[in-house]
């Protein structure tokens, strides 16, 4: 279920005119430093071509069909060649980097035998490998694979084939391998930040995670949407850098595209929990920025740099957002995007340039237990376990749904050891707290402030009805939702069955930061022949911290890697509590995008309100159940 049909982007700005203030302590400047910056091209430095152009000895395989397609071909710079391997699932290709980096993506350009399914790997000695990105659906063009907020660093980088797409071998254009040196430790002052691990809360994307922060890409005119990091649009957003020891901290550099800061904090840490601030703009310097509004095409980005009045000694430093930058939209009209930062430059001595990202959660130990159980043996719901939510009271009207949920046993029935969410229709009749008015009511519930819960097999046996623009849906949100420094879709959101009135399918998905609403990962799966969705069928998802896979009558239809995801798409929000609902809409935006249906209501035709009116549209949950591991 959409809970909103927004998602949170940054914009690329043009640059505007210069500005130049200068203030005790900080200097704001509105183009790169030549003397302090790093030219555009310089950026994230592709490691792997400049090997191979050097070396192609450093480029090895498996084995390659002929002689025109060996290797080194596929790190030649020249997208009109290419590699093809071995006609083996299990071919390989690799590159030696001549030097251990922390790598922070790779880029893969297929030619049309590609790879369905292998893996990227990385290695200190080209012996010992180590996973980092699984492709298990590819369809072959251009990949690619961040690495945030994996540790991957080595001198050896290869793509392993599990499984061809095609009888060939696998065939690629080009190979990219992006990264750099991690700054060491330094007894003279330095920026110890350069390639060293980064974080942050939420961020727009993987392509503008923490990461780029620190990997030295800083475009001259301060506005390309390259190697920056993004935050959602939310004001209390904050990034920041391990240093690996703790070190002598004198100045700060922070190179800001155009959506930069107003307000905000300089904040240091000896464990990256507890923060002290040690920096922050006085209010002529906050008045000033805040008075500098533009349009989106001619703004510019900024570089603040920062002199600490006394030294700071920690290890973690941060930016903690206050304030973000208003842009006319159009004027006099105004709004706010994220931050966006392209580099996060700490100067001073000490360090440690073996810091590394902390290990990611393994996959779950130990057997399924039941934790909750609910059969509908009773006469009435049980409000021990579930909650019952009403429009205009719980919740407000999302995604352009035609109902009222309403607490009303009309609406919401316990009979027969089943529940029964059902739609009912008449006209102006059913009026929310808020006082909007409805034509439809219907029922939906939820275990939030009952039962929360982190991983596990959560299922539930379901009959649904049949009818354009009919929309029930089993699923979960974070619990966290709630809360305004969160929000949809920071919370996260796993979708374990959907259906919008057809009868031969069901789809499922996930929604988070980076891919939310219509961008939401998911797919469908089809009934086999003689089935539908309005007879009884099981739905369920297995959560894991590595995973999500979705199951269908025990037959898996969908698996979501959380690797992968971070890679290609967004972060994992799937590592804290989550709660279950059952309900049923009508109508909306996820109807309407496929029955193009607009009257007389958005994704719902005359003849499903017929239906509704004439009563017996309802949705039937026989159990619900999950289980744990211990």
């Amino acid at each position: 279920m959409f809970r909103s049909r927004t998602r949170a982007r940054s914009r690329v700005l043009a640059l505007g005119a210069a500005l130049l203030f200068i203030v005790t302590g900080i200097t704001y400047t509105a183009a790169a430093d030549p003397a302090g910056g790093v030219a555009a091209a310089a950026w994230n430095s592709d490691w792997a071509a400049s090997s191979a152009a050097a070396a192609p000895a450093r480029v090895t395989s498996s084995g390659a069909e002929n002689a025109d397609t060996a290797a080194a071909r596929a790190f030649d710079s020249n997208g009109a060649t290419r590699w093809s391997s071995n006609f083996a699932d299990n071919a390989w290709i690799a590159i030696d980097l001549g030097q251990t980096l922390r790598i922070t993506e790779v880029r893969l350009a297929w030619e049309a035998a590609y790879g369905r399914r292998y893996a990227l790997e990385v290695s200190s000695d080209g012996q010992n490998w180590r996973s980092f990105f699984t492709e298990n659906a590819g369809t072959g063009g251009t990949l690619t694979a961040r690495t945030y907020p994996q540790e991957v660093t080595g001198r050896y980088v290869r793509m392993r084939g599990i499984e061809r797409a095609t009888p060939w071998g696998y065939s690629l254009f080009s190979f990219e391998v992006y990264g750099g040196v991690t700054a060491p430790a330094s007894t003279t002052t330095t920026n110890l930040a350069l390639n060293h691990p980064a974080y942050g809360d939420v961020h727009q994307d993987a392509a503008h995670s923490p990461a780029y922060v620190t990997d030295g890409g800083i475009p001259a005119n301060l506005r390309d949407d390259i190697s920056r990091w993004a935050s959602d649009w939310n004001a209390n957003r904050w990034v920041g850098v391990d240093l690996g020891a703790t070190s002598r901290i004198t100045s700060v550099d922070l190179y800001w595209q155009a959506a930069y800061a107003v307000d905000y904090r300089i904040q240091v840490s000896d464990d990256n929990r507890n923060w002290r601030t040690v920096w922050q703009p006085s209010a002529s310097q906050v008045a000033a920025r805040r008075a500098n509004i533009q349009g989106p095409g001619e703004a510019a980005g900024i570089r603040d740099t920062i002199t600490l009045s006394t030294p700071a000694n920690a290890r973690y430093i941060r930016m903690l957002g206050v304030e973000r930058r208003s842009f006319y939209n159009p004027a006099p009209y105004t709004a706010q995007f994220g931050y966006s930062l392209y580099e996060f430059q700490v100067w001073g001595t000490g360090g440690n340039g073996n810091v590394q990202y902390a290990p990611l959660p393994a996959e779950s130990n130990g057997t399924y237990r039941t934790t909750f159980s609910e059969d509908f043996n009773g006469t009435s719901l049980d409000r021990g376990k579930w909650r019952v939510v009403t429009t205009g009271s719980t919740m407000g009207s999302v995604n352009g749904e035609s109902q009222a949920y309403v607490d009303s046993p009309q609406n919401i029935q316990v009979a027969d050891g089943t529940l029964r969410l059902r739609a009912n229709h008449c006209v102006r009749c059913t009026t929310a707290p808020n006082g909007q008015v409805y034509d439809f009511s219907s029922g939906r519930i939820d275990t939030n402030t009952k039962y929360d819960f982190t991983y596990g097999r959560v299922s539930a046996r379901i009959k649904m009805p049949v009818g354009d623009g009919f929309w029930p849906a089993f699923w979960m949100l974070g619990s966290n939702v709630d809360d305004p420094n969160v929000s949809w879709p920071a919370s996260g959101e796993t979708d374990i069955m959907e259906n919008i009135g057809y009868a031969n399918w069901t789809s499922a998905a996930v929604h988070g930061p980076g891919y939310s609403a219509d961008g939401n990962i998911g797919a469908s799966q089809t009934f086999p022949a003689g089935q539908s969705v309005d007879q009884w069928h099981t739905y369920s998802v297995e959560w894991t911290p590595t995973a999500q896979r979705f199951y269908v009558d025990d037959r898996l239809v969908y698996e979501l890697l959380r690797q992968k995801v971070e890679a290609t798409r967004g972060q994992w929000v799937f590592d804290h509590n989550q709660y279950v609902i059952l309900n049923l809409a009508l109508g909306g935006a996820y109807p309407a995008g496929y029955n193009q249906v607009t009257s007389p209501y958005w994704g719902l035709p005359q003849s499903s309100v017929d239906r509704v009116r004439a009563g017996g549209v309802q949705l039937e949950v026989d159990w619900v159940r999950v289980e744990q591991k211990s």
